[in-house]
């Protein structure tokens, strides 16, 4: 398995929603990032939209990236045609084989051989460009649903973007989400959490830590992906919860990233 950078990782140093701090980091810093942990993979999420640089920045940001023996993959959250061919052309410029899209609450609501047939067209762009479209299980959509959909379609161009924590939000204990999509995982999303109940008894909450120090039970994911291609990008994340300030938050992101990569590493050794 192949350890890549998701620009998640970065969530606060580069800003979000009202969240933004004083220089935000770019998707050239991003890269820089990833060099200097040892990291041959960036993934650049919707967090770091790359349809806002012209096709200069996007041919520079490729160029930078093969300098440092990098390779680029892209995610967008929409899954809007006109987005997708757009995002589609940026793949084409920086050579991602990847496009991770997302589905969500209100895609859940619309009938699964419908959502196929705008499916369909997309996938046969992708794979005439060598592109292969991940779908990322994202919170609100069900798994159930997600296979129905993937059963549907059949084309191995197109797969999913296994995110190991995001469906706790769907109901699905993650287990069971695992099981569920591993058979068409072609991307994963490697995060850990913990589950911490109220101290009044208030119910619980759901809180990112780095990885390895929380529920995850890392081994047994990665014996479930056993069957996926060496080389599958294993995308590493984080959910740290902003703190006291913003840049109390931001100064936190790298040491927590440092030893995300460190327990990633030991985890993948000999895989």
């Amino acid at each position: 398995m192949r350890l890549g950078l998701g620009s998640y990782a970065y969530r606060w140093s580069i800003g979000i929603k009202d969240q933004i701090p004083a220089r935000s980091m770019t998707p050239f810093d991003v890269l820089e990032a990833a060099e200097a942990l040892g990291l041959d993979l960036v993934q650049y999420a919707d967090n770091m939209p790359l349809d806002s640089l012209s096709e200069t920045e996007l041919e520079r940001l490729a160029a930078m990236a093969r300098e440092k023996g990098i390779t680029l993959e892209v995610g967008t959250q929409c899954f809007n045609a006109t987005q997708v061919a757009q995002y589609l052309g940026i793949c084409r410029v920086i050579e991602s084989k990847i496009l991770r899209v997302a589905l969500d609450a209100a895609d859940s609501e619309v009938p699964v051989p419908e959502l196929a047939a705008q499916l369909r067209p997309l996938v046969d762009n992708a794979k005439s460009a060598g592109i292969r479209i991940a779908i990322e299980n994202h919170f609100n959509y069900p798994s159930p649903r997600m296979v129905e959909l993937l059963e549907t379609v059949k084309d191995d161009a197109l797969g999913v973007c296994l995110d190991v924590a995001n469906s706790i939000c769907a109901k699905e204990w993650p287990e069971e989400t695992i099981r569920m999509l591993a058979p068409f995982t072609i991307n994963l999303h490697l995060k850990d959490y913990v589950i911490e109940p109220d101290p009044y008894g208030v119910g619980f909450r759901v809180r990112g830590v780095p990885l390895g120090d929380g529920r995850a039970d890392i081994p047994w994911i990665l014996d479930q992906l056993a069957h996926c291609p060496k080389d599958m990008s294993v995308i590493l994340e984080h959910w740290l919860p902003l703190g006291g300030s913003l840049e109390e938050t931001i100064a936190q992101e790298q040491p927590w990233l440092e030893r995300t990569v460190a327990a990633a590493r030991k985890f993948i050794e000999g895989r």
